[in-house]
């Protein structure tokens, strides 16, 4: 009995503590007698908590503002040199890896290309290895200081094995990969220092729904079009609850009956229209002019420059527009079938290509979900571009550690990687807003 109170107290310690820190990692910076109205805590626990916090370093102050008749009060911020994150994005044409500080300002990055050698294993996991010692040498950090390195990778993903995180990416070729695992022997960090793996969508969905277009929304559907095509399903949450998040192979749903083999194997699929790889695929079966060699990036930079060319010097190429509105057809059918199924306030398109797209094609993206969806629907939901760039599955990725770190108070993992149904992508409320230096 005596074990079961004293975990209860350590518990509820630990509770008080990631209270503490969500606010003011989300809203600070905070005095203290803002803070118990925003979590709820008693003053005298507040007192206790960032005692502690600030002992710790995890928190510090950040300024005094002058208080009605009394004293002027100190404000407190989560200090962002008090840890290090690593987020890496296996992307469809690079390894990207960045590192940041606890405010998700940017410190070092690196890249590395995949279109040469394709998804090898060994290889991805030598960029990653490279990637990270690369990013820790060039900010002069201390790899002790990192609380986890987050990754977001294509594909599905399982947590209960043994040795970690399992990925099946059937577009990739990877079949049941350890990637884990295999990081994990490969990757020259501290054995304390967790591994946080998850769906590239999923950490897009995160970081929008943290600090892009998704704050502020209860449901939020996240598009990632790359390359290929997927996308996640955010429930999210008020900032007394947690959020949830799941990804779905969007870009393997059909929208076309015995249509383009797509490179999963099935044919019609929705990735095999409107993802970078198809697009150019179709652009050069039509005649478009591209060099033999041109990556998916230069095919579809070279599809809009034709269809939308600048300046009034030429006339928009007929082919090149016939072809990117049966992409915003294909789109705009598939965002209704969001629409249907799960009724999401909002949709956001992300992913370099949907960037590079979307503001060409999203208004005739929105006008065929409306004709695609019911139409009550679709009056109930928004249709948007993305809001952090190219660089989003990053941050996202960022986020995983972040949002462990927070969860647990401020405290350090004792576990060398995440066990099953520890916290992930969507454990945290959505934050209301970020700051390039620091959480405010």
């Amino acid at each position: 009995m005596a074990q079961s109170d004293r975990r209860t107290v350590r518990d509820l310690r630990r509770g008080n503590r990631a209270r503490v820190l969500q606010r003011l990692y989300f809203d600070g910076p905070l005095s203290r007698q803002e803070l118990g109205p925003a979590t709820s805590l008693s003053s005298g626990s507040i007192s206790n908590v960032v005692s502690e916090l600030v002992a710790e370093g995890v928190i510090e102050e950040a300024g005094v503002v002058d208080s009605d008749g009394g004293r002027p009060r100190t404000l407190l911020r989560v200090a962002p040199g008090s840890g290090l994150l690593v987020g890496i994005d296996i992307g469809e044409t690079r390894i990207r890896v960045e590192l940041f500080d606890l405010s998700l300002t940017e410190l070092a990055r690196t890249e590395r290309p995949l279109a040469q050698h394709g998804y090898d294993v060994e290889r991805v996991v030598a960029h990653v290895r490279a990637g990270v010692a690369d990013v820790l040498r060039d900010a002069d950090a201390d790899p002790a200081r990192l609380l986890g390195i987050g990754i977001g990778v294509p594909g599905l993903i399982e947590y209960d094995s043994p040795g970690g995180a399992i990925v099946h990416g059937q577009t990739i070729g990877w079949s049941a990969v350890p990637f884990e695992r295999l990081l994990r022997e490969a990757v020259d960090i501290p054995p304390a220092v967790p591994l946080f793996i998850d769906n590239g969508a999923k950490t897009l969905g995160q970081a929008e729904m943290w600090f892009g277009g998704g704050r502020g929304s209860r449901e939020a559907a996240v598009a990632l079009i790359g390359s290929g095509v997927g996308a996640c399903v955010v429930h999210a949450a008020t900032p007394d609850e947690n959020a949830r998040s799941s990804a779905l192979e969007w870009g393997h749903t059909t929208v076309r009956i015995r249509g383009r083999r797509c490179r999963c194997g099935s044919a019609g699929c929705l990735e095999a229209y409107v993802g970078g790889e198809a697009l150019r695929e179709r652009w050069q079966e039509a005649g478009g002019p591209l060099p033999p060699d041109a990556d998916d990036e230069t095919a579809l930079a070279t599809l809009l420059a034709a269809a939308f060319p600048e300046g009034g010097a030429a006339e928009p190429d007929p082919v090149a527009l016939s072809l990117l509105d049966d992409t915003a057809e294909y789109l705009g059918a598939a965002v209704a079938d969001l629409i249907n199924l799960f009724r999401p306030e909002r949709i956001l398109l992300g992913g370099w290509a949907g960037l590079l797209l979307g503001p060409h094609l999203l208004p005739e993206v929105r006008r065929y979900a409306g004709e695609y969806a019911l139409h009550h629907a679709a009056s109930r939901t928004t249709i948007e571009l993305g809001r952090l760039g190219p660089d989003a599955v990053t941050v996202g990725a960022a986020t995983l550690p972040l949002a462990d770190f927070l969860a647990r108070g401020g405290s350090r993992p004792p576990v060398t990687s995440r066990p099953p149904g520890s916290p992930g992508p969507g454990a945290l409320a959505p934050a209301r807003r970020r700051s390039s230096a620091a959480p405010a």
